[in-house]
């Protein structure tokens, strides 16, 4: 089975800087980290190997800083890493991105099945995996939270529906995104490390792609487009009661039915 897993280099603090002109995420390749929900989407791509074989390809879109998170993935057990990194891509919304991404998966070539973390810790729209799912024109699922059975046409799958778990039978190729309960993910492997080969991982520009559209990239080819965005301030106003713990409930209370609250 030919696997292509969706991954994303995230900020590893919530202290990030946005552009104040774009109104995007400042992303220096500094104090960054693998999106924790991709993990679970990894840890079910290997499970998958390990149980029927195959091959397993991390994709990702972002600066050439990125490449060490893909190669973090390889030391996990991905077979590859793929980047998408050039400056057409920048700023790109959830439907940008999405495009590129499935100009990725048309440059990797065929594949049975595409994994994607939950969201991502930066935007949590948790909407990428549908959207390149519609833009390749398959079958998706989300929140799923177990693969119960691979069959060489098809993947029956539990999602989570919040109130119900439901039993999907779908068509390969297709698309889940993985919910964070799914498993637990493993650790990179210091042994694989050491006889990895930088070159697993492959860049491409928007121009080593295949028919690309520059009108649906980047920051120009983004429906949404954000009027302000800027980082909550630290702190704030607090006030200390030392009192009795029956006294501090009652009072407690006075302040969150002043606020209607409760």
């Amino acid at each position: 089975m030919k696997i292509i897993v969706c991954v994303k280099q995230v900020p590893g603090t919530s202290n990030v800087e946005v552009d104040p002109v774009t109104g995007v995420l400042k992303r220096d390749g500094s104090n960054v980290k693998l999106n924790p929900y991709d993990l679970f989407a990894l840890e079910t791509a290997f499970r998958i190997k390990e149980d029927i074989g195959g091959s397993i390809t991390a994709l990702s879109m972002g600066p050439a800083a990125a490449t060490s998170s893909l190669l973090e993935t390889v030391y996990m057990g991905a077979d590859s890493g793929v980047l998408l990194s050039d400056r057409l891509f920048a700023g790109a919304d959830v439907q940008a991105t999405s495009y590129a991404l499935k100009c990725g998966v048309e440059k990797i070539g065929g594949y049975d099945l595409i994994l994607c973390g939950k969201q991502t810790t930066d935007g949590d729209t948790a909407q990428v995996g549908p959207e390149l799912a519609e833009q390749l024109g398959i079958e998706h699922a989300a929140n799923v939270m177990s693969i119960d059975e691979i069959g060489e046409d098809f993947v029956t799958v539990t999602v989570n529906l919040d109130s119900v778990y439901q039993t999907q039978k779908m068509k390969l190729p297709c698309l889940l995104t993985i919910e964070k309960d799914a498993c637990t993910p493993r650790l990179p492997s210091f042994r694989r490390k050491m006889n990895t080969d930088k070159d697993v991982v492959q860049i491409y520009t928007a121009e080593q792609l295949e028919n690309v559209d520059q009108t649906r990239c980047g920051l120009k080819g983004s429906p949404t487009q954000v009027e302000r965005i800027f980082p909550p301030k630290a702190g704030g106003e607090r006030e200390l009661f030392e009192q009795d713990s029956q006294t501090q409930g009652e009072t407690l209370y006075d302040i969150l039915s002043a606020a209607k609250f409760v």
